[in-house]
């Protein structure tokens, strides 16, 4: 998706050096790496779900990540990221398990000169590993082969890896490839991942802002929301539970009680101007009827 911004971002900007222009009050993510920089970042998780003015779920993953520069040319950098430190505030020894199963995982992705996410090219490896680890907690519990079932999709594919496994590292790079000037929305249409459906594509509406230019301190902050079109939401939503439900021979849900549905994700993060990010907090939420799903999640560097 990173990219597809990139390409719409060009039709509105233009490229010049250097990251800020007081001048013009612009500025730029462009990556400036060497090989073997590295930085390490602390990732929070925040699962929140309330029912009302009831908070029935309230669920934090804590890891750490390592992000070092394996190779760069003139078009290209390849980036490797290494997860380990997971930690979970859940007392469920099988959800502890399920979390760990990414540690001393290793991602390795593609960027454009510029950073923006090209691909994930160990994608294979990637799928091997998690494949292997959830196996052998499976193996151990077999009453969890359904839920076993739904993380493996999250790795069967490098698309699916690549729209679904990864979104701390495509919350990363979103900004990366392009200028912008301080207080210009930018407002376009584009497709995003459908999770239910992969080969349909989710419409959304994306919006990018730049809010605050910090050149004492080289850096600055910029950011981003997408809201999916809710009738497609709501149409594939129900069409997915209603075919589940065919299969499992249950009671098929009232499309009705899916009118509310909205999903929207916003992103603000401060980034160096050496393209690396300093600190990013990205918000998705998800509403039904009085149901609301929120997830939070903070990378920072260390």
């Amino acid at each position: 998706m990173n990219k597809l911004i990139t390409i719409i971002l060009c039709l509105f900007c233009s490229y010049s050096f250097g990251q800020i222009n007081m001048e013009d009050s612009t500025a730029q993510v462009i990556a400036y790496w060497s090989i073997g920089d590295k930085q390490s970042y602390s990732v929070s998780l925040q699962n929140l779900v309330i029912n009302g003015e009831d908070t029935t779920k309230n669920e934090t993953t804590q890891y750490d990540v390592d992000i070092t520069v394996l190779d760069s040319s003139a078009n290209s950098y390849t980036v490797s990221w290494l997860y380990r430190n997971f930690r979970n505030n859940s007392d469920n020894e099988l959800i502890q398990k399920i979390i760990s199963s990414g540690e001393n995982l290793k991602v390795i992705i593609k960027t454009d000169e510029l950073g923006a996410f090209l691909s994930v090219e160990n994608w294979e490896e990637v799928s091997n590993y998690m494949k292997e680890t959830l196996l052998s907690i499976q193996n151990e519990a077999p009453n969890t082969i359904d839920i076993m079932k739904q993380f493996e999709y999250l790795y069967s594919s490098k698309e699916a890896i690549e729209s679904s496994a990864i979104q701390d590292i495509q919350q990363f790079y979103t900004f990366h490839g392009a200028k912008y000037t301080l207080n210009k929305i930018l407002e376009f249409n584009m497709k995003t991942p459908n999770l239910y459906y992969p080969e349909k594509p989710f419409d959304s509406k994306i919006t990018l802002t730049l809010d605050e230019l910090n050149p004492d301190n080289d850096n600055f902050i910029l950011r981003f929301t997408q809201e999916v079109n809710k009738e497609q939401l709501v149409n594939t939503t129900y069409e997915y539970l209603s075919n589940l439900a065919k299969s499992n021979g249950t009671e098929e849900p009232n499309k009705e009680s899916f009118k509310d549905l909205s999903n929207v994700i916003s992103n603000s993060s401060r980034i160096h101007i050496t393209g690396w990010m300093m600190y990013s907090i990205q918000t998705k939420f998800v509403q039904a009827e009085s149901v609301k799903n929120i997830e939070n999640r903070i990378i920072e560097i260390k």
